[in-house]
């Protein structure tokens, strides 16, 4: 399996969006999308305070499965089970469930309401995948576990310690999900797996490993792993296919399954990564390079042809052309964004002689400068503004075909209004 892994609590994708992008999944190799919907997913009930505003809708993650199936994709939906639970820990009615009292990151699972909360989420989230054969449990970075009052007190008590807390916990999550749904397999991540003592997996891990499958074990969301490495970067807007070269070598190690992590965030509340269109291509080269066992010229020839390309450059980590992929005007614009917009502007504020001799801060503050030289730069900076502005209408009405509206807000806020907004207020002044 090559799953795709679609992390939806960054910049989550309006469905029409995704109905343009799974037949290229399908084109470039992948054959599953592991779905991660954290506040998109259209909770129900008391449940329903951990909807995003803008969650998807029943028809809408129905559609999301049809389109999967018209593409031959198998649909694994993804429910945090113990870390990553910002989503949830960050309502006031659940702070009680929080490993330690100060931080939404982890579940307490010495808490009985902790495992009849997750019972419930796990519950909604299966019967609308009713047509999945898999379930991934999460289940990493569980920041701070053991840290707890609850946890230190169970440890001491036991003598244990906090791999088999890991593991007691991940084996009433599958005492549940075996119990309830016969015949849905696991997965989960297994970066906590790695940091616990062979005595206790011999003990309590027994259970985990043999109700969970072992393909988890051996295609792990390492941050070395380099099918999954350009998810991992702050906002940096034109994707790197770094670890290229190495990616033959993971292939050939993949025992059942390969990840494969478009943008995200890092948790629920860090600034937004990539944008999906933007990590296309690289995904694009990630997935081509997995079917072929390396990155060959025949895997290049096809990423060329489904995206609509030129040229691909690994080491300066560019794409020429065109393209004809899902978003590519977004993938360009961002581009422009990336190389142009802060060095443009900062060039007219700091290397114009007469703004910073004539039209300072002060000068600006005082409302007071002298006509003959604010003309030598006005009409230069009045038309890069107009430009800017232009671009920036053109942008924004691309992204809103792709995305909702507060992502769109979150991202121009991050990426643009820093250095537009400098640029604006000089022209405010000037006028």
């Amino acid at each position: 399996m090559r799953l795709v892994h679609l992390d939806l609590k960054g910049a989550a994708p309006r469905v029409s969006y995704l109905e343009q992008v799974f037949p290229f999944l399908s084109q470039l190799g992948a054959n599953g999308v592991l779905i991660e919907y954290e506040d998109m997913f259209p909770f129900k009930g008391e449940l329903e305070v951990l909807r995003s505003p803008y969650a998807y809708s029943e028809e809408d993650v129905e559609r999301i499965q049809q389109l999967a199936e018209q593409h031959k994709l198998e649909v694994v939906p993804l429910v945090q089970t113990f870390g990553h639970v910002e989503f949830v820990l960050k309502h006031e009615q659940y702070q009680h469930l929080r490993e330690v009292e100060r931080f939404p990151n982890s579940f307490n699972p010495h808490v009985p309401n902790t495992l009849a909360l997750l019972k419930s989420i796990l519950a909604q989230v299966i019967e609308k995948h009713r047509r999945s054969t898999w379930i991934h449990i999460g289940a990493d970075e569980v920041f701070h576990l053991g840290e707890g009052m609850d946890s230190k007190n169970w440890m001491s008590r036991n003598k244990g310690d906090v791999g088999t807390m890991f593991l007691k916990h991940i084996k009433e999550v599958l005492g549940f999900l075996s119990a309830q749904y016969w015949g849905l397999r696991v997965l989960m991540w297994d970066d906590m797996l790695r940091k616990i003592s062979v005595g206790a997996l011999r003990g309590e891990g027994t259970a985990v490993v043999s109700g969970v499958s072992a393909g988890c074990l051996g295609s792990a969301r390492s941050r070395g792993c380099p099918a999954t490495c350009h998810a991992w970067r702050w906002q940096e807007p034109i994707p790197s296919p770094v670890g290229i070269a190495h990616t033959a070598a993971l292939a050939a190690a993949q025992e059942a399954m390969a990840w494969l992590s478009p943008p995200c965030r890092y948790d629920h509340y860090s600034v937004l990564c990539e944008l999906l269109p933007v990590g296309i291509p690289s995904l694009a080269i990630c997935l081509q390079t997995l079917v072929n066992g390396g990155f060959t010229e025949e895997a290049k020839r096809k990423v060329l042809d489904v995206l609509g390309l030129e040229s691909v450059q690994l080491e300066q980590s560019t794409c020429e052309g065109r393209g004809t992929f899902p978003g590519v005007e977004i993938y360009h614009m961002v581009e422009q964004v990336n190389g142009h917009l802060r060095e443009s502007i900062l060039k007219a504020l700091e290397e114009e002689s007469a703004i910073k001799g004539w039209f300072s801060p002060y000068h600006r503050k005082h409302h007071f400068g002298n006509p003959r030289n604010m003309e030598s730069f006005g009409s230069k900076v009045l038309k890069l503004h107009e430009d800017w502005e232009g671009f920036v209408r053109d942008l924004r009405a691309q992204l809103e075909r792709v995305y909702f509206p507060d992502t769109v807000e979150e991202w121009m806020e991050e990426n643009i209004n820093p250095y537009l907004d400098q640029l604006r207020d000089l022209v405010r002044d000037y006028r």
